[in-house]
């Protein structure tokens, strides 16, 4: 916008209404590029100013274009992408695939049933729903979504509740109407890109939540694997297994039935698994033998029980507990009731319900990505599940999400692509209306034993904790945490435990991040008796050689050795009243006082006043800095005075408001324990934008102004435009003549400085007219040849930005030096 624009001037008015300074930063109202950087000669390299981001250029990054709408809807049906290339061989892995599960959910989904609390048919709805509805929306070629353990436990407390309180509710409404909300609720998180919101939840967090379900679910299904009634399987964990010990003398012949069961089941896995790998030649015919043991089994005790009990089909009569009648076909197919009163009886359980299915799902889908070497899209999986669930109901399906033990069979059958969900809807449906007189037979002991083997996969194995052990300690204790709560209390203040207790850990760490003083080390590196430089070329020069300066480079290690860097090497202090500090673990207002704390208490430590008799009189000294006793000098008074402190931005992305202000409070403080000079301050590693901008508002990134007449030097980082690979380096190779790399460049102009105060909203700086010595730096500089073209690699217009801590640390000490040379002209000025 032009600079005499009605709207501009328009709104300089406003902000000169509204007590609004634009030119706080610069008093004078000069241009930015008054700060020195014009005299950088675009005869001997390539200027670049970097500008701020504005408010709108941020919102055209977040408000979508219509291309991105159009890209949006697009990507909601991911099968578009593949669907069109679909092939015969595609097809025969999702056959095998799709049949292989469709075998297993049948039994599965309807023992999952009994854990929700619901007749057996609707865990055969929800299975044919959730594999039929998926494949649309995927973008994991794995995932089976059904019925599972934990969600249906879950729904199964939730019915139960709601029974207590609504006893006219069924059962089959409830869990519907939860699916319903849970379904909407999931949709609209997805279709609004959140689904990094599943990334809060740790992977302890997760493990806890599964291992205390397993333990939960497993432990509740004895009593129906042994025959043994008379009280409640709902109770905490450890109230059921003491009514278990009590009552064990009830145990029926159900526990005959069950205990064989569960016995080849584990059986049939081992001895598949063992012949594998005796026979790896024939290892994928024992996978499928070993993933039909469920199957198997089941079908092998319908039997049975079909001989011992088709005499005796009354209830009464039977030798032991079956499944009984289940209806043909989609008999509860109808529009879900969804109401006030119903959703007021389980409101308390949306948020858990939720939970579970969201870090079922995308832990399962995460992990076989990872495995089968794909990346999903979490707001996408969740916009898959929640359809899922939302269409579900109207089938007569409850909650379902991604089952782990489904998803590994279908993985390591061969599948291709989701399509693979199809095929198990067809086995599925097969089911509900061609076996539903076979389901009649099937005992109940024998679907707690399948519950049971199921769930003992979710349990993490020790080796696994010891493996979290090793990686933090304090995660393992918050595991043991959830699945103690988990056992003693109920699964869903379980999942709270964990996640509430694993949130409070992060934000102690944010909190008490603790930064670090660095100091320097040459370093080179070495293989075998050969030293390399920065191109990797290695000389035959000994180990013990300490002279070859070209083979060396600077890093910068703790002072503390906090990072479990070799104490023997001591880093060297980067310069006398020079301090570099970095932030560790982000910079915000949770953490500032933290750092800035620390960092201040340590520079008064290690440094003196520049002017020790800054305070003529005992009484003007404050009460906490009371100085010496009376007849005393200074103690420590050999410490360095304080020059500039450089500050490591690199793990830093974002800051705020009251970070940014404790960073002023400092600079004002620490310029006042260095009175009368001004202490420097260079920022390195910057790597965001708008950093920069608060940066740059609170007036960091440019000299101190100084009343005084002064000269500084910016110290800027270059680099050859394009590149080694570039065509100019190409063809100045061809000609013989090599390309020089680019190199920090440090030039001095002299500049009046103007004070711009030292308050909250910032700093002005000074211009510059002055500029011989820079140009004559510039001219005799190797790193302007005529066969290079270089470029500043950040702006000009913010000298004490800094690419990284080596230019930062050089620009400081030419300063420093600067500045004590100026006052010995000074002093030998006054002696003339």
């Amino acid at each position: 916008m032009a600079p005499d624009s009605m709207a501009t001037r328009a709104g300089h008015g406003l902000a000169k209404v509204l007590g609004i300074k634009l030119h706080y930063r610069n008093p004078q109202g000069l241009d930015d590029l008054s700060r020195g950087e014009s005299v950088y000669s675009v005869s001997s390299a390539d200027t670049y100013v970097e500008h701020e981001p504005s408010t709108g250029e941020w919102v055209r990054s977040i408000v979508p274009s219509g291309r991105g709408l159009l890209l949006w809807a697009y990507n909601l049906f991911p099968f578009v992408h593949w669907i069109g290339r679909y092939n015969l061989q595609w097809m025969y892995g999702d056959l095998v695939a799709g049949i292989t599960v469709g075998c297993v959910v049948v039994p599965q989904s309807m023992a999952y049933a009994k854990l929700a609390e619901l007749a057996p048919e609707f865990g055969l709805y929800s299975s044919f729903m959730g594999v039929l509805i998926y494949w649309f929306f995927a973008t994991s070629k794995d995932i089976t979504i059904g019925p599972v353990a934990v969600m249906s436990t879950v729904t199964g407390n939730v019915v139960e509740r709601v029974r207590e309180t609504n006893p006219e509710i069924e059962g089959h409404v409830v869990a519907s109407s939860l699916g319903v909300i849970c379904g909407v609720v999931i949709v609209a998180i997805g279709l609004i890109r959140a689904g990094w919101i599943v990334d809060f939840i740790s992977l302890a967090a997760i493990s806890a939540f599964m291992t205390g379900s397993a333990i939960n679910i497993a432990v509740g299904q004895v009593p129906a694997l042994m025959g043994i009634t008379g009280f409640s399987n709902r109770e905490s964990t450890y109230k059921v297994v003491i009514n278990i010990l009590k009552h064990l003398d009830r145990s029926k012949r159900d526990a005959a039935m069950g205990l064989t069961a569960l016995a080849f089941l584990y059986l049939i896995r081992f001895a598949c698994n063992y012949a594998a790998r005796r026979m790896p030649n024939r290892s994928k015919m024992f996978f499928f033998l070993s993933t039909l043991r469920t199957a198997f089994i089941i079908l092998l005790y319908t039997l049975i029980s079909f001989l011992v009990n088709r005499n005796h089909r009354d209830s009464k009569q039977r030798r032991f507990a079956i499944l009984g009648d289940v209806p043909r076909g989609f008999k509860h197919a109808a529009v879900p009731t969804v109401n006030i009163p119903i959703i007021k009886a389980y409101a308390g359980d949306i948020p858990v319900s939720i939970i579970v299915l969201l870090i079922e799902h995308i832990a399962i889908a995460k992990s076989f990505g990872r495995v089968n070497n794909y990346t999903i899209d979490a707001s996408q999986e969740l916009v898959a599940i929640g359809v899922t669930n939302l269409l579900g109901p109207f089938l007569g399906a409850y909650p379902a999400t991604g089952s782990f033990s489904r998803t590994a069979i279908k993985s390591k059958a061969g599948v291709r692509t989701p399509f693979a969900g199809v095929i198990t809807a067809l086995v599925v449906l097969l089911a509900i209306y061609a076996l539903p007189a076979v389901f009649f037979y099937i005992p109940n002991s024998v679907l707690s034993a399948v519950i049971i083997h199921a769930v003992g996969d979710l349990i993490t194995p020790p080796n696994t904790v010891y493996q979290f052990w090793r990686i933090n300690p304090l995660e393992v204790i918050i595991f043991f945490l959830g699945v103690i709560v988990t056992i003693f209390s109920s699964i869903e203040d379980g999942i709270y435990t964990t996640i509430s207790v694993s949130a409070a850990v992060l934000l102690f760490r944010v909190v008490r991040a603790q930064g670090r003083f660095m100091g320097k080390v040459k370093v080179r590196s070495a293989v075998g008796d050969q030293f390399g430089n920065e191109d990797r070329k290695y000389r035959d020069v000994p180990l013990e050689t300490k002279n070859d300066e070209d083979m060396a480079r600077t890093i910068f290690l703790p002072l503390e050795h906090n990072d479990g860097s070799n104490p023997l090497i001591e880093p060297q202090s980067p310069y006398p009243g020079i301090f570099i500090y970095r932030f560790s673990e982000g910079y915000n207002y949770p953490n500032a006082n933290h750092y800035l704390d620390y960092m201040v208490q340590t520079i008064f430590q290690q440094t003196r006043r520049t002017n020790p008799h800054s305070y003529p009189k005992m009484g003007d000294r404050p009460w906490n800095d009371p100085g010496p006793r009376p007849g005393r000098e200074e103690e420590y008074s050999d410490r360095p005075t304080l020059k500039a402190i450089i500050l490591d931005f690199s793990s830093v992305n974002n800051v705020d408001i009251t970070s940014v202000q404790n960073l002023i409070d400092v600079r004002n403080q620490l310029d006042r324990y260095a009175a009368p000079e001004r202490v420097d301050w260079h920022l390195a590693c910057l790597n965001n934008r708008w950093t920069k901008r608060a940066l740059t508002s609170a007036g960091f990134g440019f000299p101190t102004p100084s009343g005084d007449s002064s000269r500084w030097k910016p110290i800027f980082s270059v680099a050859e435009i394009g590149g080694k690979s570039s065509a100019a380096a190409a063809a100045a190779h061809e000609e013989g003549k090599e390309q020089s790399p680019g190199r920090d460049e440090e030039g001095g102009f002299g500049g009046k400085g103007a004070d711009g105060g030292r308050d909250v909203v910032g700093r002005g700086d000074g211009a510059s007219s002055d500029t011989s010595d820079f140009k004559q730096t510039i001219a005799n500089s190797k790193a302007y040849g005529p066969t290079t073209r270089v470029a500043a690699v950040h702006g000009l217009n913010r000298p004490l930005f800094h690419v990284d801590l080596t230019t930062a640390l050089q620009s400081a000490m030419a300063n420093v030096e600067r500045k004590a040379g100026e006052e010995v002209q000074v002093v030998e000025t006054k002696a003339v």
